[in-house]
């Protein structure tokens, strides 16, 4: 999948986040990093690295593979 800019997508992060009732701030509060990042994260912008993708399916109670295509 691409988003409109033509970068590939690679995690679900956002869609996970929707469909949790949780919000970006959330998230990045709760792993102490900056909203941006989490930001960029959520439009494929950039990528977490694994240990951040673990971290994030944990406080979610998701699957790692849930939060990737």
């Amino acid at each position: 999948m691409e988003t409109k800019t033509g970068r590939q997508k690679l995690n679900r992060i956002k869609a996970v986040l929707a469909e949790t009732g949780h919000t970006g701030k959330w998230l990045a509060e709760q792993l102490g990093k900056d909203p941006v990042t989490v930001s960029k994260w959520c439009t494929n912008t950039s990528q977490p690295d694994l240990y951040t993708l673990n971290r994030i399916s944990e406080m979610l109670n998701v699957k790692v593979a849930d939060l990737i295509y």
